[in-house]
């Protein structure tokens, strides 16, 4: 098995944002994981089929954290979807199919249901009044 390429914004952890590979130790040094967080986590776990795609996600969650635009939020959700194919490419087998389905709902979810979540880091609390 290769280990995957995985991109992230060039000051992964720091702001501005312009993306290049993340380094093991950004994804290392990455808070969260796949899920909402709380018991939400509980429905969408860290790994599809047994292959862990918490880098993927972990880099996911720290993009929407620093976005700022609508295009940061595109950005960042095709980048998740991106990263995970590059992760299930990467090892393979012949779960590889169900695997990248499974990825691509997750983009999904994100993609139609993810801008609560990146707009809670945009709007400052009185503006959500």
């Amino acid at each position: 098995m290769t280990k995957p390429k995985l991109f992230a914004p060039a000051n992964y952890g720091f702001q501005p944002c312009s993306y290049h590979e993340a380094t093991p130790e950004m994804i290392a040094d990455a808070a969260g994981g796949c899920g909402p967080g709380g018991k939400g986590d509980k429905y969408v776990p860290d790994n599809i089929l047994g292959l862990s795609v918490t880098p993927s996600c972990s880099i996911h969650d720290w993009t929407y954290h620093y976005g700022e635009t609508p295009a940061d939020k595109i950005r960042a959700d095709e980048m998740f979807r991106n990263n995970m194919v590059r992760q299930i490419n990467a090892h393979g087998g012949w779960l590889k199919k169900p695997r990248l389905l499974i990825a691509q709902g997750y983009y999904l979810a994100v993609h139609w249901f993810g801008g609560s979540a990146f707009y809670a880091n945009v709007n400052e609390p009185e503006e959500m009044k």
